[in-house]
């Protein structure tokens, strides 16, 4: 029974899909009653939504999402991305991420260090956006809603370059300030004489008085952005960087404060100012965030390149004028014009023209493609040559390439498994570097030499300044970043971000044939004549026979005629014999088209084309044997030609010691032809959609992790069982929803670049995350004083913070590297296998 909801109850709206009558409504209404927590269900048939109204310290939305779908029907969830300012280390995230999952109705929230946005899906009504705006400010941080793709790219670029440039400026400021300090105190360190300079010129406590000003500038102007995040931060019980930053800093200030004007609170012997290691260590943190802030503007450079892409305008007719609009003024069946050299700007089908278009940023392919009537053109391509009219099909966020920028914005601000590890320490990092610090201080007061307060604080600053978490909070998004957008480049898009990690474990690459081997529509490949006929006449005359079926055999006879420019006649007394093949009339001669039976049953013996049957046998083709007047005059093979790049690309995948394996439904002799002639080295052949799960599940038994490769809609299910699932695509259906990976072009090339980007990416990661935690492993000791026993050697806090600024830089930096991935198989022209493609064998 429901029990009647309070005002602390949470309310959620939640579309529900699958629901067709009452009983529906009341199966989910009952199962959400069902709920402990749940104080009221109502369900509305007609708008397809469920409110339910739960106690959050009895239910959470989990429950409540599971209860539906265990009932039969599918809850929809909202999803919405939005830009977070103030970040500046993993403790933020991980406090952002904190507090957005406290929001009743989330299931999910992710944060992006590297992008600055947080990406959550959550159940609730509109109310929930300002929710969790409200939920991130309270937490410290600035947040409000990312726009599109366009809006997004421009307001992001903008707001980044205003805060590089601020990092600009208060970096010069502060070393302009920090330079005299650094001078007066630690001049005679590099210079002889410079100390006797002070105190005959300046004077010993004047010098002090002007390193207090001097100071108090840099951390008060220049520096006063790390008091306004930390102090808070601090006041929180949830310190971040700026935190310890602040510590640090006011530590040496505050010191060297009550050292100038109050010497007689501290003890004999520790009268000492530490003036330069507060001011140098502004300016050098914020070098540190300067270099960083130009070098993450970088990483999102994939992205601008793509929204780059985007025609500004497009020539639409109206009322039958041309007119040039705004890109987002073109509507849904608008007739657009392209002359050459222009862009695209839509997506949409040639009614009149033709040209070669480039389609390079689609598909990787340098090679532009021709495009006539009937042909699909994508936005963003290059019109190279001629000029073409095309009717608009997919506009605004429905093109090809606002999908390719969704999809690459999802996958960069996506989580590996890798991060688990990184979210669980960097929890508690900022924390026990504060413990480690007050532990330090406390060692060296009690147990270091005279001056021992000196000593301490000294270390216990540098043990503050040094620590890292930045680098550790970068290490993985960053690689990530990178590596999908050059992935996008060479026309790999990653749908779900952990395929990145999954692609480079997998131990054998399982593949259709159909679309994915072959090119997936058959062709004439073989017509050998005998010596009294000719070719062209014989073709011409099977071809107007075969004009009247609508098999795919008949087809690519009929186009391969077609393409020779033969003219096709009207049959007369058309008549198929079952089993063994068609006959007709065509300008009075009888031609008899079928197999070696139906040449039998005519009394015609087939054995002077005995060599070419057998070599078709071998290459797994069927022959058709066609007569002519009751002569035996062709054999004929129609088949799937396999890709030209094919080859490469399983060569290239035995080279990475990988097994290929192709399941198909196609008969095993033809499919085991194929092997033969492209080196596979297992077939599974004769298996129906469904069955080809069981073919995925018995190769992972035997060899490992599987990697699926098919064309997304026949090979949905096998896709979707594969630890990862890749769809090749043409370019022009991308969403693709049982995939983990889209390779843009046809060509399987893109499974080697995917693999081999998956494997650079990880390792570039690993790297990253190796940096950062032996970084921040062998630093913070060295800090606190550990080799001084040894060696006598202690850390300066200058040179800590110059450690610590350039940590973070070396982590992004690493990470741009994979800009400069090249693939194993460059994209080039095919020679030599041009017969292959379109060819006939003669």
């Amino acid at each position: 029974m429901a029990e009647a909801h309070s005002s602390s109850d949470v309310v959620l709206d939640i579309p529900v899909e699958g629901m067709t009558c009452a009983s529906c409504v009341s199966r989910v209404e009952k199962v959400l009653r069902a709920v402990d927590g749940v104080t009221s269900a109502s369900v509305n048939l007609a708008t397809e939504r469920a409110r339910v109204s739960y106690a959050p310290a009895r239910a959470a939305p989990e429950q409540v999402v599971e209860a539906i779908r265990n009932a039969g029907y599918e809850p929809r969830s909202h999803k919405i991305d939005l830009s977070v300012g103030g970040m500046t280390c993993a403790s933020c995230v991980a406090r952002v991420e904190k507090a957005l999952r406290r929001v009743p109705g989330v299931l999910e929230a992710h944060v992006n260090l590297a992008t600055e946005r947080a990406t959550i899906r959550y159940l609730g009504g509109a109310d929930m956006p300002a929710r969790l705006i409200a939920a991130i400010a309270d937490t410290g941080y600035d947040a409000r809603l990312a726009g599109g793709a366009e809006h997004q790219a421009g307001t992001e670029a903008a707001a980044r370059e205003a805060e590089t440039a601020a990092l600009r400026r208060s970096l010069i400021l502060a070393a302009m300030l920090a330079l005299p300090v650094f001078l007066i105190e630690m001049g005679s360190h590099f210079v002889p004489g410079v100390h006797e300079w002070v105190l005959a010129t300046i004077g010993h406590q004047e010098s002090w008085y002007l390193q207090f000003v001097l100071t108090t500038l840099v951390l008060f102007g220049p520096g006063l952005r790390f008091f306004k995040k930390g102090i808070p931060a601090l006041l929180r019980l949830a310190p971040d960087m700026n935190s310890l930053v602040v510590l640090g800093t006011s530590a040496a200030y505050g010191y060297s404060v009550v050292a100038t004007f109050l010497p007689g609170l501290l003890p004999a012997g520790t009268h000492n100012v530490y003036y330069e290691a507060a001011a140098v260590i502004v300016a050098l943190i914020l070098l540190g965030r300067f270099l960083e802030a130009r070098a993450k503007g970088r990483t999102s450079e994939a992205i601008k390149r793509l929204i780059g892409l985007q025609a500004k305008t497009a020539r639409v007719l109206r009322d039958g004028n041309p007119q040039e609009i705004p890109l987002d003024q073109v509507r849904t069946g608008d007739v657009v014009q392209v002359r050459p050299g222009e862009k695209v700007p839509v997506d949409g089908e040639v009614v009149d023209g033709s040209s070669f278009v480039d389609e390079s940023m689609i598909t990787g392919e340098p090679v532009p493609v021709q495009k006539a009537k009937g042909a699909l053109v994508v936005g963003g391509t290059i019109n190279k040559t001629g000029s073409f009219t095309f009717t608009a099909t997919n506009v605004g966020a429905d093109t090809v390439l606002a999908q390719i920028i969704r999809i690459v914005e999802e996958a960069q601000g996506s989580k590996l498994p890798i991060q688990g590890m990184v979210d669980q320490v960097t929890a508690w990092f900022v924390p026990a570097v504060m413990a480690a610090a007050a532990l330090t201080f406390l060692l060296w007061l009690w147990l270091g030499p005279d001056p021992a307060l000196s000593f301490a604080l000294v270390n216990a600053v540098a043990v503050l300044i040094i620590a890292c978490p930045c680098a550790m909070g970068l290490a993985t998004p960053t690689s990530i970043m990178v590596g999908t957008g050059r992935a996008a480049e060479l026309g790999v898009l990653f749908r779900q971000g952990d395929a990145l990690q999954k692609l480079r474990d997998v131990k054998v690459v399982a593949l259709d044939k159909t679309g994915t081997l072959t090119l997936g529509k058959p062709r004439l490949t073989d017509l050998a004549v005998e010596p009294d006929f000719p070719e062209d006449e014989v073709l011409r005359l099977v071809a107007s026979v075969e004009d009247q079926s609508e098999h795919p055999i008949a087809e690519a006879i009929v186009e391969a005629a077609r393409s020779r420019g033969l003219q096709l006649a009207k049959p007369d007394r058309f008549e198929a014999v079952p089993g063994f093949g068609v006959t007709a009339s065509v300008n009075g001669r009888l031609v008899a088209i079928g197999a070696d039976r139906f040449m039998a049953e005519m009394g015609l013996g087939v054995d002077t084309f005995a060599d070419t049957a057998t070599r078709l046998g071998t290459e797994g083709k069927s022959p058709l044997y066609a007569a002519i007047d009751g002569k035996l005059a062709a054999i004929i093979a129609v088949a799937d030609p396999i890709k030209p790049t094919t080859r490469e690309a399983i060569a290239a995948l035995h080279e990475m010691k990988l097994k290929v394996a192709v399941i198909t439904g196609d008969n095993r002799r033809t499919a085991q032809a194929i092997a033969r002639q492209i080196g596979i080295d297992e077939v599974v052949a004769e298996v129906l959609p469904d069955a080809k799960v069981e073919a995925v599940r018995r190769l992972r038994a035997q060899h490992g992790s599987v990697a699926f490769v098919g064309d997304g809609i026949n090979d949905a299910p096998a896709l979707a069982e594969a630890d990862v699932g890749l769809a090749i695509g043409t370019g022009t259906d991308i969403a693709i929803e049982s995939a983990d990976v889209v390779l843009m072009s046809g060509d399987l090339r893109g499974v080697v670049h995917a693999i081999a980007l998956s494997q650079a990416t990880i390792r570039n990661i690993k790297e990253n995350l190796f940096w950062a935690f032996a970084y921040n492993a062998i630093l913070i000791p060295v800090a606190a004083g550990f080799l001084y026993p040894i060696n006598g050697m202690l850390l300066s806090p200058m040179i800590a913070a110059a450690a610590m600024a350039l940590s973070s830089v070396f982590v992004v930096g690493n990470a741009l590297r994979l800009r400069r991935f090249r693939p194993r198989i460059h994209p080039r022209a095919a020679e030599g296998h041009a017969e292959l493609a379109t060819g006939v064998s003669r």
